[in-house]
């Protein structure tokens, strides 16, 4: 599959936006808000599946139907924000981007594995490979669990031996997603920069050209062909 302009094998340019400034745009506010909003929903789903299954949560919670509720719809709602969300030009081109996997992907994730945190060993479009490979397993997750869901939730909808497969399903998966949630805040918790992008839609230059170099030199051409 060919790789977006970003991708080109380049070394990265110190020199940024046309403004001269020491920040760069990363995200626009409709990426942030569609960030926050599928954050808060999954969230939600998760830790009312929390209380429904550990009994201690359970216990202390108490409610059970109103939790139950809760669970269902914020499940339903969860793939709506990034629906709305394709209306934005911006979101859709990191879209695009988070489904594209090239060469150096591949050597970043070679590198992930041997624990190599050399800068030149990881590069990165706007989107690192670990990246591209949890949104992708986070997407189809959703998916899953929203078809295993409505299964359980509709009861009439399949047969018994449908319905008892969909909820071995749903309950594993919900276990996988909550762990790989886990480490997605973690990483998050440990890199301020990444987390003010997502905040503020901005980040340092120097931190973008560090993590993400080819994102950098695509963006640095651009703005040199707009000048």
């Amino acid at each position: 599959m060919t790789p977006p302009p970003e991708e080109a094998m380049a070394p990265a340019r110190r020199s940024g936006d046309r403004d001269g400034g020491s920040s760069v745009l990363r995200f626009s506010p409709a990426e942030r808000w569609i960030h926050r909003t599928t954050a808060l929903l999954l969230g939600a789903c998760v830790v009312s599946a929390a209380c429904l299954y550990l009994p201690a949560l359970a216990e202390l919670v108490g409610r059970r139907a109103l939790v139950v509720t809760v669970h269902e719809w914020t499940g339903i709602l969860t793939p709506l924000p990034v629906l709305i969300g394709l209306v934005s030009r911006a979101f859709r081109a990191d879209l695009t981007r988070l489904n594209r996997f090239g060469p150096h992907d591949r050597r970043w994730l070679r590198a992930a594995l041997r624990r190599d945190h050399r800068p030149q060993e990881r590069p990165a479009g706007k989107f690192n490979a670990g990246q591209k490979l949890y949104a992708g397993y986070i997407a189809g997750a959703v998916l899953v669990m929203a078809g295993t869901g409505l299964l359980m939730w509709f009861t009439g909808l399949a047969p018994l031996v449908w319905r008892t497969s969909a909820t071995f399903v749903h309950d594993w998966l919900a276990l996988a997603v909550g762990i790989v949630l886990l480490g997605h805040i973690g990483k998050a918790l440990a890199d301020p920069e990444a987390r003010r992008g997502m905040r503020t839609g901005r980040v340092e230059r120097a931190w973008a050209a560090r993590e993400h170099p080819l994102w950098r030199t695509d963006e640095d051409a651009r703005e040199r062909r707009e000048d």
